[in-house]
């Protein structure tokens, strides 16, 4: 997927990096016609696929960790090194979310 947005969370916890490459899932399509009527809600499509025409992740802004993701995260974790994402949500969780993305 592609990350579109410099300041979104999700691209922070995978180190800054604007291409990511993850196991994608059966997906759930949103109608790209509807698109600006979810980002003016507060919904904001933060990665595309490599054609931009199919939505990957799913942020709100001001939200603790409102992360969602069309790819298999759980399959790069490990005990001690979760993926990108579950990194996220354990640091939100904590109250320490802000801290680790400027760590990074």
């Amino acid at each position: 997927f592609q990350a579109n947005t410099e300041n979104c969370a999700i691209r922070k916890l995978y180190g800054g990096e604007a291409t990511v490459l993850e196991r994608h899932r059966h997906r759930y399509e949103v109608n790209p016609e509807l698109v600006g009527q979810f980002e003016a809600k507060g919904l904001s499509f933060v990665g595309k696929d490599e054609t931009g025409q199919r939505m990957e992740i799913v942020e709100i802004a001001d939200h603790p960790y409102f992360v969602g993701v069309q790819c298999h995260p759980e399959l790069l974790t490990r005990p001690l090194k979760p993926s990108p994402p579950f990194m996220g949500l354990i640091m939100a969780a904590a109250g320490e979310l802000e801290k680790h993305l400027a760590s990074l």
